[in-house]
């Protein structure tokens, strides 16, 4: 019973998002915590320009928690300060053109007890170090989905440079060809003799 509710904890608390943000775009996201409620962000540019974007987390009270320009990935911990909704925008103002992929994920844990009503006997080693052992897995989880974005963004770099590669040596191999059935006709008008009539 016990590794069903930590393998259900892990499965809730870790959902990772997509997002199509296009040029000159701002796409804005929220949640409502209770105060002391641990908050993490984590992000990744998946696709689109130089794989850069501007992050801005901004509290009920709308200051600014954190703000990033033009980065690639990042990991921000925060714990809620006011009870409210906080929200967490990615922005593509800054590309003409462009528009980015944006896998994030943005992970709310439990919000904190009230110890002055519980006993201490009621305290549970085991369940705080299932639940430390619970975000430990989220975060390994996190860096290996992150590590599968670059993977296959370098995978995408790697074939565009490839068949680059391919088209240019195409375009060598052509011009060499013609270059020599030039050299051989002009060769062959060179040794013709010609006749005066």
């Amino acid at each position: 019973m016990l590794s069903l509710l930590f393998f259900s904890l892990l499965l809730n608390g870790s959902l990772a998002y997509f997002v199509n943000i296009d040029a000159h775009g701002e796409e804005c996201f929220h949640d409502r915590v209770n105060p002391g409620t641990r908050m993490a962000l984590m992000f990744e540019v998946a696709d689109g320009g130089f794989l850069d974007i501007d992050v801005k987390i901004v509290g009920p009270d709308q200051k600014v928690i954190y703000q990033g320009e033009r980065e690639t990935s990042g990991k921000y911990t925060f714990a809620a300060h006011m009870e409210g909704v906080y929200n967490y925008c990615f922005s593509n103002k800054m590309s003409t053109m462009t528009p980015k992929i944006v896998k994030f994920s943005m992970d709310i844990g439990e919000p904190p007890k009230d110890t002055s009503k519980e006993d201490a006997e009621h305290h549970d080693k085991l369940n705080d170090m299932i639940q430390q052992l619970t975000l430990s897995l989220a975060g390994v989880k996190h860096e290996q989905e992150y590590m599968e974005v670059r993977d296959r963004v370098h995978r995408a770099i790697n074939d565009s440079t490839n068949s680059r590669v391919v088209w240019w040596a195409f375009f060598e191999s052509l011009i060499l060809v013609c270059m020599t059935l030039g050299q051989v006709y002009y060769l062959k008008r060179f040794f013709e003799v010609r006749r005066v009539i």
